[in-house]
């Protein structure tokens, strides 16, 4: 017992930053050195810098005094060396010495802290983040895999927030087949494709997120013909209108202006209208229609057929290291990128790994009693070869009392028919990758749980 009693005082004390003998240890200092050495980490491409500024320092006194006729160079060093024994006279070597090393590397020190605080300060005024953790993360970033998602609606919104944490190297392929809602009304009145799924995207991807997705969420509630519209479907409105209707340039510049991450690219840039072919012979057209037509998706098709895709997607496709499907409605999110040809056979073509982020929910209106299996099936429907080669699946149903609300709406937790997807030749990730609302009696897929397993995932197969 006298041992714990002496033991416990002096584990406090070193946590207070000293050691066994009471000698003070500066919490700042040591945390001011770690950041200074974090400058040597590979692959900042600072040291090399830093080695030309020295060599550029040295060259810089030599010039000066061969201009000042000091030559030959001899003679200057001559004077270092006779100052030098003039120091040592008076104070020894081994003394002198240490203190003026010491010197100069606190000097050194000082002034690069200096420097580099200043240029932090200028850049980003607003940021607590040291200098060399903004570069690190950066440089992490940008070696991140290529990643091309496909979808659409908020569920691939929803997953971008989570990839941007792995990857700069992000192009979300989004469909653009929304006639619906502030998106449905700009696309009748201004002939501009619907911006509503791209706004998303965007605010998604973008650094600051929170205050940009209240921005270009914010709905106008009053005023003859702003009322229903959302700020951000308006500024992408407004920037097709500002780059001669050109909607890939208009979204390129505004992820310029919002810093964005990565790329958001429409599917095509046809104008594209979905129509369904329901079991009991019924044809229903338009995205906004579908879900509410109930009944049994038989064909989904769209007007017209066979739209060309956008260049920049399939070469997004064919650079990409990753490919993920989904999350996203099956009918009117998903599948509807596949109806453009050209996109379907990247995909199927491409020798990566692909995966598709199967719904946590049935749909009312469009998956109803579907299983995973089903969506799977749906999917393999579009184009004679498989698009994909594994499928996430959430671990665990929802709770009781979401089930139960989500029962009201006639939705139920989507099957997880585990002999039926390997008979489909797909891989299986089972994992917990859900989020409950319990205020709003709502589930969706956590962005970062999902975003660590698609990217663990890809680490094993890749």
């Amino acid at each position: 017992m006298g041992h714990l009693r002496y033991s416990l005082p002096l584990q406090r004390r070193k946590r207070r930053g000293q050691t066994s003998h009471g000698t003070k240890i500066s919490g700042t200092t040591i945390s001011q050195v770690s950041q200074w050495f974090k400058w040597l980490s590979p692959g900042l491409l600072v040291k090399r810098w830093l080695l030309i500024s020295a060599v550029g320092v040295v060259m810089t006194v030599l010039g000066l005094a061969i201009w000042a006729n000091l030559t030959p160079v001899h003679y200057l060093f001559q004077l270092v060396r006779v100052a030098l024994e003039f120091v040592t006279e008076f104070i020894p070597n081994y003394i002198s010495g240490p203190l003026v090393l010491l010197g100069g590397l606190l000097l050194m020190f000082w002034g690069q802290t200096r420097t580099l605080g200043s240029i932090t300060e200028v850049l980003m005024p607003e940021t607590q983040d040291e200098l060399v953790d903004l570069l690190l993360n950066h440089r992490r970033l940008n070696r991140g895999p290529k990643i091309v998602t496909i979808g659409g609606g908020t569920g691939l919104s929803n997953l971008l927030r989570g990839l941007k944490d792995y990857s700069s190297n992000i192009t979300a392929i989004v469909t653009v087949a929304d006639d619906g809602g502030s998106s449905g009304r700009l696309r009748r009145e201004m002939g501009v494709q619907p911006p509503g799924d791209i706004r998303n995207c965007l605010t998604a991807l973008a650094q600051e997120e929170k205050l940009l997705t209240e921005l270009f969420r914010y709905r106008f509630e009053a005023g003859d013909g702003l009322m229903g519209h959302s700020f951000g479907n308006l500024f992408l409105t407004a920037m097709t209108a500002i780059t001669d209707g050109d909607f890939e340039r208009a979204i390129a510049a505004s992820s310029h202006v919002l810093a964005v991450r990565g790329k958001v690219l429409p599917a095509t840039l046809s104008d594209v209208r979905l129509w369904a072919e329901m079991t009991d012979g019924r044809r229903v057209e338009g995205e906004s229609n579908i879900p509410t037509a109930k009944g049994q998706i038989r064909q989904l098709g769209c007007d017209p057929p066979n739209p060309p895709a956008l260049p920049s997607a399939l070469q997004a496709i064919r650079e990409a290291d990753y490919i993920i499907i989904g999350p996203g409605s099956l009918y009117t999110s998903v599948i509807p990128n596949f109806l453009v040809p050209e996109l379907a056979e990247a995909v199927a073509q491409a020798q990566v790994p692909k995966v598709y982020v199967c719904n946590i929910m049935t749909q009312p209106g469009e998956t109803d009693g579907y299983t995973v299996g089903d969506h799977i099936r749906a999917i393999d429907r579009v184009w004679d070869r498989p698009l994909f080669d594994g499928v996430v699946v959430q671990r665990r149903p929802p709770s009781l009392d979401i089930q139960a609300a989500y029962g009201e709406e006639q939705s139920i937790p989507v099957d997880f028919d585990r002999e039926e997807i390997l008979d489909l030749g797909r891989r299986i990730i089972v994992a917990q990758v859900m989020i409950e609302d319990f205020a709003k009696k709502q589930v969706c897929h956590d962005p970062h749980r999902l975003a660590r397993v698609l990217l663990q995932w890809y680490n094993q197969v890749a």
